[in-house]
Formats: C-alpha cells, structure tokens, sequence
C-alpha cells in the first residue's frame, strides 16, 4: 500500500503575507509624501506673510486691524503642520532582531509571524496617520481661509489707495516767464503767430 505524502499549499500565506506588506509601504510612503506637501505649506507661508503685512504698510488702521485675523491663521496652520513632524516615526512591520528566532521556524510559521506582524504594525501606524491626517486637514483649511481674507484686504487696500491718489497737475505752456499749473480737466491752449523766417 502506498503513503501519499502530500505537501500543504502555501500560497494563501504567501498572498496574505505580500499583500499586508504592501500595504505597510503605501502607508508608509503616504505618511512620507504628506510630511512634503506640509513642508511645502510651511515654506509657502513664512514667505508670504511678510510679502501681505509689506503691501499692507502705510494702509488703513482698520485694514491694518484686520490683517492680524490671517496672520493668526497663517501661525496656527504652521503649528499644525509643524505637529506632524513631531509625531513618531511609523512601525515598519518585520524587525530584523527576529530574523534569528525565525531561522527556527517552518516557511509556514515565517510567513504567519510575517502576516500577524504587519497586521500590528498596520493598527499601530493607522492611529498615527489619522491624527496626522486630520492636523494636515485643519492646516489646509486655515491656510486656505487665511489666503482668501489676505488677497480681499490686499484688493480693498488697492482701490482705496487709488481713490485717495491726489489729482495730477500738468504744466501746459510758459505764460509771461512763469510756469503755471493747470488741472487735468481744463483744455489750455496758447497760440502765437507764427512768423515765416527770411
């Protein structure tokens, strides 16, 4: 009588394993890509609040006044943002200290530990990545207000400076040796003969 030996399939535990690995790098890479698109929000915001609080010198007291609510905004979106960097690096599944214990192990139990690891490691990172992602989301959304209200002052501030422009004066012509100023509205003309040379 012959004894079938037959091998256990494994590739249900290699799936699950690969794919929970996967899974791991997108988050990581996702945290990764967010902490550039903060740097970069960071970086857009210190240049642009000393270009606003410079177009606003020399402007409107009330403008002025107004013009502290976005920069308070701006400040509060970079401490946000900052908040992210601060956060703790994310778990990475697999540590290369069990390599060891795990040349003991059957392929089956490898990939298992494997398995088991990167599901912990995914439920660590996940409260991370949602505090994280939730500050981004807060710092977006004051960023984004704190534009709008900056470019409204910035226009309001420009058509008031164009309305308080004094009215120019233009000199026309030379009457008896003096200059005389005369208003854009008024149409001045001298005329003097003119007399054909010989």
């Amino acid at each position: 009588m012959k004894t079938e030996t037959r091998t256990e399939d494994l590739r249900p535990y290699e799936f699950l394993a690969n794919n929970s690995k996967e899974i791991i790098e997108k988050q990581v890479g996702s945290h990764r890509q967010q902490h550039s698109y903060a740097g970069t929000i960071i970086g857009f915001t210190v240049l642009f609040i000393p270009f606003f609080l410079n177009s606003l010198a020399g402007s409107n007291q009330t403008i002025q006044l107004i013009s502290i609510l976005p920069v308070a905004l701006f400040i509060g979106s970079i401490l946000l943002m900052l908040s992210i960097f601060r956060g703790k690096p994310l778990d990475q599944a697999l540590s290369v200290t069990k390599y060891e214990d795990l040349l003991k192990k059957s392929y089956k139990e490898i990939l298992h530990y494997e398995i088991e690891a990167n599901k912990v490691s995914y439920l660590k990172n996940n409260a991370s990545t949602l505090k994280a992602n939730k500050r981004y989301m807060q710092g977006v959304s004051l960023t984004t207000v704190a534009i709008f209200i900056a470019i409204v002052l910035l226009l309001v501030n420009t058509f008031m400076t164009i309305e308080k422009a004094p009215t120019m004066v233009q000199v026309v012509g030379n009457i008896k040796g003096q200059l005389k100023p005369v208003p854009n509205n008024s149409l001045l003309k001298t005329t003097r003969p003119i007399t054909p040379r010989k």
